[in-house]
């Protein structure tokens, strides 16, 4: 009798499906247990907030904001306003789809859907058409919802404003 209930329990213990569940059993103990044993390393801390920038500049000193600097920062300006597109920078940033506008007047390319930056001293855009103007204008107003204003893009000769750290963003663009 003894032989009949161990013979029975290993015939029990060797079928395919209760082989196919210890199976199942024993690889999660193994999976809750190691992971028990692993170290997992904490997420790195987000990196501190930049400073905001309040500016007017001229287009070379624009150009300097392309996302390559030490602080990674880019800035593009649309319509004469220039924003902080850094929150942006997988689009705008070096190896972005939009990384020609980095550092540059965008009014151009945005208007004209042509990805291309202008490395003129000062495009004034008089020549571009009413529907290039009339997108131009959307692309701003898009820009000035989502990121950002640092201050104006200087035409040659022009002064630039002087703002204060606590100016309001409605003093921003009058």
């Amino acid at each position: 009798m003894a032989e009949e209930t161990t013979s029975s329990f290993w015939d029990e213990l060797t079928s395919p499906i209760n082989l196919v569940l210890v199976s199942i059993i024993v690889y999660l103990v193994y999976k809750i247990l190691r992971s028990h044993f692993e170290t997992v390393d904490p997420p790195a801390p987000p990196p501190p907030p930049m400073r905001k920038l309040r500016k007017d500049m001229t287009v070379a000193e624009l150009k300097a904001y392309d996302g390559t600097g030490t602080d990674g920062r880019v800035l593009l300006a649309v319509n004469g306003v220039i924003f902080d597109v850094t929150r942006g920078k997988r689009f705008y940033g070096p190896g972005g789809p939009y990384a020609a506008f980095a550092g540059k007047d965008a009014t151009r390319g945005l208007a004209t859907g042509q990805v291309a930056g202008n490395d003129k001293e000062y495009d004034d855009v008089s020549d571009l058409t009413a529907d290039e103007v009339a997108s131009a204008k959307e692309w701003e107003e898009q820009f000035r919802e989502k990121y950002d204003i640092v201050g104006r893009l200087l035409k040659p000769g022009e002064t630039p404003n002087t703002y204060s750290d606590d100016e309001s963003e409605n003093k921003k663009e009058q």
